[in-house]
């Protein structure tokens, strides 16, 4: 059996293979590791300060359960409209129609055991008005019929008790207006305050922003707001008043503002808007980026900022983009530099351009 012959190859052909890899291979390592910058410039502005904002509804509430059994009937579903007092769901109720009888029979025999008090209190009183008993005989029948009377009161409450926890087995919807959500079924367990649905009024409605505490002293000073709801800005809503809530959140470091819009507003709660604080500051600056040095990872916004060597992810809150770039809100500071490729900024051993 031959072996097919195998023809050796030039040695000058290798020599300029391998030539070749090494360019390309050096090339490949300078494109990944020089990576382009700009540094973060500050520009003065006069239209306001532009936050994103969401819609929400002012009387929303989570029907939660009062008694635990299991859920025989859920009546309702997600964007279903309800009304006040409207049957939503049904628990299993055979445990408080036994606590319920258990206490009218409480009632039953304590009623027997009055009307048998006040009878012998009678006729003590009235023997001891014709001075066959003692004094201490009637205080004596007295007493017991305050007793009975006392322990019939108790069996009443206990009745309104059970009654009551009854009433728990019958979840009803405290408003009008829509299911937003519903977190249980039929046949699922349910337990003292475990919620079971979310119920929200379609009117009034609020538009709620988180400031940054850098712009929190802007903000105040506004002397006008607008609440945007298309991107371009065209339709704006004037709130009929606003409120800033007395607490900052500990790891954003915002506070919490809230617009109440006019009833003739038709959004849905959850909705993004925009709100406009202007006429605070005619000489506010604010910071830029080009909007390729940003990156977006699902709801992460970040850029990369370089140290001199290297470069490192920070997250940052944005603005709005114009064509002079994006407006970050929080996390950046004028001066320093960022990457605008953030592809070759993201690889290892990438340095900063020289400027």
């Amino acid at each position: 059996m031959q072996t097919p012959s195998k023809t050796p190859l030039c040695p000058r052909l290798l020599q300029r293979a391998a030539a070749l890899g090494i360019l390309v291979a050096s090339a490949g390592l300078a494109w990944a590791q020089v990576v382009p910058t700009v540094s973060v410039q500050s520009s003065s502005h006069t239209d306001g300060i532009l936050l994103d904002g969401v819609i929400q509804a002012v009387k929303q509430s989570t029907v939660a359960a009062q008694t635990s059994g299991r859920i025989v009937a859920f009546t309702v579903k997600a964007g279903d409209r309800v009304r006040a007092g409207q049957l939503l769901a049904t628990i299993d109720d055979r445990e408080a129609q036994v606590g319920l009888q258990h206490a009218q029979a409480q009632v039953n025999q304590t009623d027997a055991e009055l009307r048998n008090a006040q009878a012998q209190m009678e006729r003590t009183r009235d023997l001891q008005t014709k001075g066959f008993v003692s004094r201490a005989a009637l205080d004596q029948a007295d007493a017991q019929y305050q007793s009975a009377k006392a322990q019939r009161e108790q069996a009443a409450a206990t009745v309104r008790q059970s009654s009551l926890a009854q009433g728990y087995t019958r979840v009803s919807s405290p408003l009008d207006g829509w299911v937003l959500q519903t977190f249980a079924q039929a046949g699922d367990l349910a337990v003292p305050g475990s919620p079971l649905l979310v119920v929200y009024a379609p009117q009034p409605l609020r538009a709620v922003v988180q400031v940054p505490a850098s712009r929190s002293q802007a903000v105040r000073q506004a002397s006008q707001t607008t609440v945007l709801v298309d991107q371009a800005g065209a339709q704006g809503i004037a709130p009929l008043s606003r409120l800033e809530v007395p607490s900052s959140d500990p790891v954003s470091q915002t506070s919490e503002w809230r617009m109440d819009l006019p009833t003739t507003v038709t959004l849905l709660p959850g909705q993004q808007v925009r709100v406009r604080f202007a006429g605070a500051d005619k000489t506010a600056t604010r910071l830029l980026v080009p909007a390729s040095a940003v990156v977006r990872r699902g709801e992460l916004t970040a850029v990369y900022v370089s140290n001199g060597k290297n470069f490192a992810l920070r997250a940052v809150r944005l603005g709005r983009e114009g064509p002079a770039g994006v407006e970050v809100l929080t996390g950046l500071r004028a001066g320093e530099v960022v990457a605008t490729d953030t592809v070759r900024a993201a690889q290892d051993h990438a340095t900063p351009a020289a400027k």
